[in-house]
């Protein structure tokens, strides 16, 4: 029954996979697009192909005029129009660590899970995939501005990887106070450049950099130093929880 249930998922995949390599397949419903609202926003902000709004025109590459440069538009409201609530967003989840943390500190007495026997093929891969995942999560949240990701979802992945090292391996153990420094620095760099905006154009964290062109990975001002700083705080906060769950020795 099991190889029944096997073949018909592959076929299921092999079916939706094929559908879309043939154009002329009509399986779905088509959809026009022309009225919805998100085609309408596209249209008007970053490539308008209205010949009456020539003017108004934004290309993804090569605007250079848009208020703040940056392609993401929900990184742009994140980090940028509603960056002071961005701040509350850590500062919560700082906090909720700092609980969760409090309260293993007194249970747990700091002894270390440990597995009868790591699964062999994870501890033979670990070593390779750490440095890839630590990699793919560095790369969410440093193009934060210009893909969908960014500081939160970055920070986790890279604390996932924190995770899969103690499932794989029994002797592993988290420089736990690496972290405590990179998770301090990222929140008080945060705070400084918040400040910055405050001396030099009058509102907290208001952008003060080059905006650059829309598209290219130096573009955005502060908008991707935020996300960076955002991306190592989380998975420093992150990766201590996993270090206080899995315990010290």
């Amino acid at each position: 029954m099991k190889k029944f249930w096997a073949i018909i998922t592959v076929l299921l995949i092999l079916f939706f996979l094929g559908s879309g390599l043939i154009p002329d397949l009509k399986i779905y419903k088509q959809n026009n697009l022309s009225q919805k609202t998100g085609k309408v926003y596209l249209n008007r902000t970053v490539n308008d192909d209205s010949p009456f709004k020539e003017i108004d025109k934004k290309l993804y590459g090569e605007a250079n005029d848009v208020e703040n440069n940056a392609a993401n538009s929900v990184t742009s409201v994140i980090v940028d129009y509603r960056a002071l609530d961005t701040l509350g967003e850590v500062t919560v989840l700082f906090l909720a660590i700092t609980g969760v943390i409090a309260l293993l500190g007194k249970s747990k007495k700091n002894n270390r899970i440990l597995f009868e026997k790591p699964n062999y093929i994870l501890n033979a891969s670990s070593k390779i995939l750490l440095p890839l995942i630590v990699l793919f999560g560095f790369y969410i949240f440093i193009h934060g501005h210009i893909t969908p990701g960014g500081g939160f979802q970055g920070g986790t992945i890279v604390a996932a990887s924190v995770l899969m090292m103690y499932f794989a391996q029994n002797n592993y153990k988290l420089k736990n106070n690496r972290m405590k420094v990179l998770e301090s620095f990222s929140g008080l760099s945060f705070l400084i450049f918040g400040l910055l905006g405050i001396f030099i154009m009058g509102d907290f964290l208001q952008n003060f950099l080059e905006l650059g062109i829309m598209g290219k990975l130096f573009s955005g001002g502060l908008i991707p130093i935020i996300y960076i700083l955002v991306g190592l705080k989380v998975s420093a906060e992150l990766s201590n929880v996993v270090y206080e769950f899995m315990g010290e020795e």
